[in-house]
């Protein structure tokens, strides 16, 4: 019945914009990325002034809002494909991991923070790799930019190897605007997808005051089968929310914007399989939940002096999440009640986050340019952690005297700062040559905290591991509290440099040589201290981990021919990586933690082009290179991590993708479009290949990703502000295996892509 149904919207939709018997010629180019200058050049925001993408002496993809349409990408997954030198680990929603440039020793990144900063506006919203991240909703958006390599000097000490910032579109203060767009799909057989959107922008007064309201709703039915639960087609997402901004600009020089934002991502299951069950399988003993609820609070305030433009942004940020997952392979493949016993972790966050951002960048065109401000973040976050067992299991055992399933019960919190000054100073010799130096300096500070009220449940001394493995019947009668405990304070100082050197020998040419640096704050660890229940002998869980440092150099060109009918832009670069944050895990309970390792080495190229070679007709294609290593490790960093010395770290060597579309007329006010799109990522490394805790032994979970390909085609018709646009995802139904986690706890471990997927996507714009 779905099927029909979707069959006949697409031919409805279809066949209700009118067609001409013959097709005539006209002028069309290709969509932008962003505004353009006279000339057609891309302009962006990622040195925090405005430039051409031709300019900017370093490595920038950037996407409109028409092209993220037209390749159907909605979220974080498709920026990963699309962008060369860039792997997302997303083995399930709300569960984003981007690696640049090879800097990865995992795809999880538990414990760590993430090497690549991503910004919603000014929001920083990347985090620690083992919480949930709301993979926000990509519509109405004015650009996204990615920004590859070191950019600590304006984005902090997250963004070691790059940094992604999703900008929103900003009122129109002249114009009524309204804009919705709704998708529907089938994967597989019986699993629908629907997405609607929808924005209003409504000016106020003319010229000075202005709101702009956008909503979306997600409803997308799962494809994979939780044996263990028995639920079918149980990695269904629900996902809605919106924004409103409301921007008054009172003079030519001072304007104020102010936005409110919520987002609730609900997905019911993992979507992580167990291949040996059979296709689009999956177990656990009760659904694994990684769900967030955020709300964004922002002020921006611009005014603008002769010389120079000064932002202030303030921004509150309230993130509930939810981190839900059975631990039952810890002891043996398999899950309750295939596996030895019922052991599961319910773990409820809450991040409360305070960001404040003032900068003054010139806008005059003399010799020098420049960009100075400070930056502050605080950032609490609370975490339960509730361990479990089953009703089921604890009955059939007979395990009495839990107040329910929860046998361990932990209350922590966190508190982190950074505060920072940053600056970046350019001088023009000419036109053909200038210099740019930065430097970002800031002190960050964390600190745990264990807080008083959790227990752990025992009898005769012993706890509930040891009943539930030996299949001893007890009635748990002592619970132990938790004292409050307050950890070490953990501070951090580190510059951030940057210098580059652009040379223009044409018009048409631009090339550039970039060192810039980079660093991530120390981490604490939440359990520091902490022995093991189940082996006592195994690691005592060390205090944390401190700065790790990167120095990069890169080498670049980008050239625009032909009116900007040709495009090529090209990097190489060459990475060391020392004193490297890195995951452990302890080998009995399966407890994490950060610690520091060697160095490593990572070295690589990338390359877009884009080509317009007759009237309608684009092509555009990139690809990367990277190989990266372990080049220096100890006896006893090797032992407590896992790693080994030449190890290759987790990114693929190669990876590309290729875009060919065809736009034409059908009579004389319909607009139709052909597109395709392909993407290739190479095999990479789960993790380092030995059990940390445990020298020389191979580690049971290490694997490598397959090499994949997807490719998607599309079909659109367009008349007037009415469009429809039929689609087709994962044409070739690739099942290969995208992402494997490094930790033997999940039992479905493997990530795949969603299997073949046809849709329309139903537009309209005003």
């Amino acid at each position: 019945m779905r099927a029909m149904f979707l069959a006949s919207v697409c031919a409805g939709a279809l066949f209700t914009i009118p067609a001409a018997a013959t097709a005539q010629e006209t002028e069309t180019t290709a969509p932008q990325a962003e505004e353009t200058d006279d000339d057609g050049s891309i302009i962006v925001t990622a040195t925090r002034r405005a430039e051409r993408i031709q300019d900017v002496p370093l490595s920038i993809s950037a996407y409109s809002q028409e092209e993220l349409t037209e390749k159907g990408i909605v979220g974080y997954e498709g920026i990963g494909r699309e962008t060369p030198g860039v792997v997302l680990n997303k083995p399930t929603a709300n569960f984003n991991n981007f690696t640049a440039r090879g800097i990865a020793t995992n795809g999880y990144n538990a414990n760590l923070q993430s090497s690549v900063a991503i910004y919603i506006d000014e929001l920083p919203v990347s985090t620690i790799g083992n919480t949930t991240v709301v993979d926000p909703n990509l519509f109405d958006v004015e650009r996204v930019e990615f920004l590859r390599g070191p950019q600590g000097t304006l984005f902090g000490s997250g963004s070691l190897s790059g940094a992604m910032r999703i900008l929103q579109k900003s009122p129109d203060l002249n114009d009524f605007d309204t804009a919705a767009l709704v998708d529907f799909g089938l994967t597989g057989s019986d699993s629908f997808r629907q997405r609607y959107n929808a924005m209003v922008n409504v000016p106020l007064v003319e010229d000075r005051l202005a709101v702009r309201a956008v909503g979306f709703y997600r409803d997308e039915e799962g494809y994979l089968d939780n044996v263990g639960t028995g639920i079918k087609n149980s990695n269904t997402l629900i996902d809605y929310g919106g924004r409103l901004i409301l921007m008054w600009k009172p003079t030519d020089r001072l304007s104020v914007k102010l936005l409110g934002s919520y987002e609730y991502s609900n997905p019911k299951d993992s979507s992580l399989t167990l291949p040996s069950l059979g296709r689009n399988k999956r177990v656990s003993d009760e659904p694994d939940r990684f769900t967030g609820k955020q709300a964004i609070a922002n002020a921006t305030i611009d005014y603008e002096f002769d010389f120079a433009k000064l932002t202030s942004s303030s921004t509150y940020s309230d993130f509930d999440q939810r981190f839900y997952v059975d631990l039952a392979g810890t002891f043996a493949p398999g899950s309750f009640p295939g596996a030895p016993i019922a052991f599961g972790l319910d773990a409820d966050g809450y991040d409360k986050v305070f960001v404040q951002e003032t900068r003054l960048a010139s806008t005059l065109d003399g010799p020098f340019e420049f960009v100075l401000g400070g930056f502050y973040l605080n950032r609490r976050r609370d975490v339960d952690f509730f361990y479990r067992s089953n009703l089921a299991f604890l009955a059939a055992r007979g395990l009495t005297g839990l107040p329910d399933k929860y046998f361990q019960k932990i209350f922590t919190h966190s508190k982190s700062d950074e505060i920072a000054g940053f600056g970046e100073l350019t001088y023009r010799f000419s036109d053909k040559f200038w210099l740019t130096g930065g430097m970002r300096y800031g002190e960050t500070s964390a600190q745990s905290f264990t807080e008083a009220g959790g227990y752990l449940a025992t009898a005769f001394g012993f706890n509930y591991y040891d009943f539930a493995l030996l299949g001893i019947p007890v009635n748990f009668n002592t619970f132990t509290p938790y004292a409050a405990v307050e950890g070490i304070k953990a501070k951090g100082s580190k510059p951030s440099w940057k210098a580059s050197a652009t040379f223009k020998p044409s018009d048409s040419l631009t090339t550039y040589a970039t060192f810039s640096t980079g660093f991530r704050a120390p981490i604490v660890n939440a359990r520091a201290g902490a022995a093991s229940l189940v082996d006592p002998n195994d690691i005592i869980i060390p205090f944390g981990a401190t700065s790790d440092s990167l120095k990069s150099y890169e080498i670049g060109a980008k050239g625009r021919w032909l009116g900007g009918r040709v495009s090529i832009n090209t990097a190489f670069y060459l990475i060391d990586w020392s004193n490297i944050q890195a995951q452990a895990n302890r080998v009995s309970d399966s407890v994490q933690f950060a610690t520091n390792i060697g160095a490593a080495r990572s070295k690589g190229f990338e390359f877009e082009v884009s080509v317009i070679p007759a009237t309608g007709v684009t092509i555009g294609f990139n690809g990367a290179y990277n190989d990266s290593k372990i080049t220096k490790l100890s006896a006893a960093e090797a032992a407590i991590s896992g790693a080994v010395l030449g190890h290759r770290l987790s990114a693929p060597r190669i990876q590309g993708s290729a875009y060919m579309s065809y736009n034409f007329k059908i009579g004389s006010d319909v607009d139709a479009m052909l597109a395709v799109n392909a993407q290739h990522i190479g095999g990479y490394n789960s993790s380092f290949p030995n059990t940390p805790g445990r020298p020389n032994q191979p580690l049971s979970t290490f694997g490598e990703t397959d090499a994949y390909s997807n490719v998607n085609m599309s079909l659109g018709l367009k008349k007037g502000d009415i469009s429809a646009q039929l689609y087709v995802e994962n044409l070739f139904d690739d099942h290969s295996i995208t992402y494997i986690h490094p930790e033997a706890f999940l039992v479905s471990r493997f990530g795949t892509m969603r299997p073949r997927t046809f849709g329309i996507r139903l537009g309209y714009s005003l």
